[in-house]
């Protein structure tokens, strides 16, 4: 069984100690292949300088909303040059949070549209993020739809994973779905996502499973606990773990368009 963690914050400080190790328990754990978060113009350098470092990760090259407000004439220039490296396969971490409003909406809507605009000149999937932002997030991607994206992260409600679905995105789960408290609604949630736009991340290290047993030491989530969200997919699908794993992985590499790692010895 392998899965790739399509959404995964290794620039995060929570990881500078043990980093390689981190990516060995996930290779361990059957995830070979996942992707970096570029969360702003110096993170997705670092992003892909972790990807070039090991095989089988890849990076995303973006400003995430809440960091709207620190951008300026260089922030697409940069963005489209980190862009060129061949370890970055989509653009965001981009879109809107009108949940913690650290950038005004104004700014948090001129440079999620900047990105969506990159994403078209540079042929790239875009990364999405949208908390509370719902309907405005939809109508800003249905003026500029992309020609792919995902909804990282998707935590909201039926008719918003509808808007999003009518916009041909694909629906990016965590460890959301394994939360008794405010997970549930994803447990039946999930049987809406067509099979082939279904995606799996950790967004490691946030989101750690509420159902993890034990917890891990300072509740950091990492790559390796792909496969537990993976199996709480599949017990609300009622399906195989086999066939979502075999499913979800498929999704990812066309969606990323990954090249093909080689086999193992």
């Amino acid at each position: 069984m392998q899965l790739v963690d399509i959404g995964a914050n290794l620039t995060h400080a929570a990881f500078q100690t043990d980093l390689d190790e981190v990516v060995a328990r996930a290779h361990a754990a059957g995830v070979r292949e996942l992707i970096v978060t570029g969360t702003g113009v110096d993170q997705s350098r670092a992003a892909v300088a972790i990807a070039a470092a090991c095989p089988g990760l890849y990076a995303t090259a973006g400003v995430h909303p809440h960091h709207a407000s620190d951008c300026g004439d260089a922030t697409i220039p940069s963005l489209r040059e980190i862009a060129r490296h061949p370890e970055v396969v989509a653009i965001g971490e981009c879109g809107l949070d009108f949940n913690r409003n650290y950038s005004p909406h104004p700014s948090q809507e001129q440079w999620f549209v900047a990105q969506l605009e990159l994403g078209k000149e540079l042929g790239k999937a875009l990364f999405l993020h949208s908390r509370d932002a719902h309907p405005r997030f939809a109508e800003i991607l249905k003026a500029h739809r992309p020609s792919k994206g995902v909804a990282h992260c998707f935590t909201g409600e039926k008719a918003e994973l509808h808007a999003y679905l009518d916009l041909g995105l694909y629906i990016g789960v965590t460890g959301w779905i394994c939360d008794e408290r405010r997970g549930r609604h994803l447990l039946e949630l999930v049987r809406d996502i067509p099979r082939d736009r279904l995606l799996l991340e950790t967004d490691a290290p946030y989101l750690t499973p509420r159902d993890l047993k034990p917890q891990p030491k300072a509740r950091r989530n990492e790559p390796a606990y792909l496969p537990h969200i993976a199996r709480a997919v599949a017990r609300a699908l009622g399906r195989p773990i086999e066939d979502v794993a075999a499913e979800t992985t498929r999704n990812a590499r066309e969606f990323f368009s990954l090249p093909v790692l080689p086999s193992h010895p």
